[in-house]
């Protein structure tokens, strides 16, 4: 089985940075071979946080976001192949998630934006890009998200109990592989946004970091009861939420005003640990389940301390003890659809996202050389019901 090189880009719900990596891949295995971060400019980050929250924005400003987003991703993909000493022509296709601004996976008219100008990607860059991969899956009826449980199964084979792969971004969200292989996931709520938000507002922070401020807070149960009581959290899946839900104005609703800041602040580790634990808790199967963390969240030791406070009988790990580095499974996932794409095999699994049909998720955008301006439309495959 031939492997081909593939890169792949991710930013995410927390704005942070962007990753980067490039992974080795055929029909089997994937190997993370180089990998890179650049942060995002605070300028950039705050007229996509503006963007995000519904502020009125000009239609101008969204198309200077979705250039800058472009020219961010390209610079980090050059950077990314200077740094491996790899040419351009090495990479089969960029898998790029782009900048969710806003997902809107219920309703009438569902939908779905991600910034960053895959062109300009294509452009600077040399090699061809595949992008707006969650589309497709919303017009076949499904949430567009969560994408990466269909990479998680094709890394981790069903095992005689279950394994759990946990992303906390921005969001959280899980991937459930039982022992008979009936795979699922869903965002569970929130992962570190609320947490990052806060901690903006009050310290100037982008973060907590090692969750020192929270560590050093007293827990307001009365709150954590209120904030437990969202309706989101009680909805079955297929399910997927952002920050059009999950925002400071959604916060301050909860009547903070007599409670100490550092107190909220530990109070949203909570949330965050115990949210994700009541919905990953319905899956265990017996001992030897495990849970692998990824994400910013794997990194905040209250956090994770606290997830193995409510799952007992499961064996919480970051999921680098498996073979994917926690900072980079994401990256990787897309890295993995870009190959999926590029040879028209199925990326969506419709049992977690409601899609009636599988696809082959993804828009290419060609350099316009010879050798690749053959581009195949999106391979729908029969009902999956």
């Amino acid at each position: 089985m031939t492997s081909e090189l593939f890169i792949g880009l991710m930013s995410g719900t927390s704005l942070d940075a962007v990753d980067a990596v490039v992974a080795s891949i055929n029909q089997s295995t994937v190997t993370l071979l180089h990998s890179h971060t650049r942060t995002i400019p605070s300028e950039l980050r705050e007229q996509i946080l503006s963007i995000s929250t519904d502020h009125p924005t000009p239609l101008s400003t969204i198309g200077l976001v979705d250039h800058k987003l472009g020219k961010l991703y390209a610079i980090t993909v050059n950077e990314l192949l200077k740094k491996a000493q790899l040419s351009a022509d090495s990479i089969t296709a960029i898998g790029n998630h782009g900048q969710t601004v806003c997902h809107q996976p219920t309703g009438e008219s569902r939908f779905t934006i991600q910034l960053g100008d895959a062109n300009l990607i294509a452009a600077l860059t040399g090699i061809d890009t595949i992008a707006d991969f969650r589309r497709i899956d919303i017009a076949l009826g499904g949430q567009g998200a969560p994408l990466a449980p269909a990479f998680h199964r094709f890394l981790y084979p069903p095992r005689d109990s279950t394994t759990v792969v946990l992303n906390i971004g921005g969001i959280a969200n899980i991937t459930v592989i039982p022992p008979n292989g009936h795979v699922t996931g869903f965002d569970t709520g929130p992962g570190n946004i609320l947490m990052d938000a806060w901690c903006k507002r009050h310290l100037g922070q982008n973060y907590d970091h090692n969750a020192e401020w929270a560590g050093n807070g007293n827990l307001i149960t009365t709150l954590l009861d209120r904030l437990l009581a969202d309706a989101y959290l009680l909805r079955a899946p297929p399910k997927s939420t952002g920050r059009e839900h999950y925002n400071l104005q959604w916060l301050e609703s909860q009547n903070l005003t007599s409670e100490s800041p550092q107190d909220i602040q530990r109070t949203l580790c909570e949330f965050t640990a115990l949210s994700i634990a009541r919905q990953v808790q319905q899956y265990e199967t017996g001992s030897g389940c495990e849970v692998l963390v990824c994400g910013g969240g794997a990194h905040n030791p209250l956090l994770m301390q606290q997830l193995q406070h409510y799952l007992t009988q499961w064996q919480i790990m970051p999921s680098s003890a498996r073979g994917i580095p926690e900072d980079y499974m994401e990256a990787m996932a897309f890295a993995w659809l870009a190959r999926q794409r590029v040879h028209n095999e199925p990326s969506n699994l419709p049992e977690v996202t409601g899609a009636k049909k599988q696809a082959s998720l993804g828009v290419w955008y060609s350099t316009g050389t010879p050798e690749t301006t053959l581009i195949t439309a999106p391979k729908i495959e029969t009902d999956n019901e």
